[in-house]
């Protein structure tokens, strides 16, 4: 019986040694792994998240810049047509109507 015990515990003392060096192997697998990874994605140029963020917030701003210049250059043109009132826009149609009359043979 002592002998059954004792192969046992030289079983027992073997595999603890072999899950120790598994685990060991897996740290080593991992680490090499990851410094692989981080070599790949060096060579592929992507950017930050920081980076990526300050670019956003510069398109967000260029956004609502653009959006308040359109807005004031709508109220700009009617400002401007509500000046020349409905007989300058009437001219201008007449002189491009005449124009196109003169260009056009009888």
């Amino acid at each position: 019986m002592q002998s059954e015990n004792r192969l046992f515990d030289d079983f027992a003392r073997l595999f603890g040694s072999a899950l120790g060096t598994l685990q060991g192997t897996k740290a080593d697998i991992e680490e090499a792994f990851r410094q692989r990874l981080e070599r790949v994605l060096l060579r592929m140029d992507l950017v930050s998240r920081e980076e990526f963020e300050a670019v956003r917030a510069m398109a967000e701003a260029a956004r609502a810049e653009n959006e308040r210049l359109a807005a004031r250059v709508a109220a700009l043109e009617g400002t401007a047509s509500a000046e020349s009132g409905p007989t300058a826009r009437a001219g201008a149609a007449d002189s491009a109507a005449g124009s196109a009359s003169e260009d056009s043979p009888d």
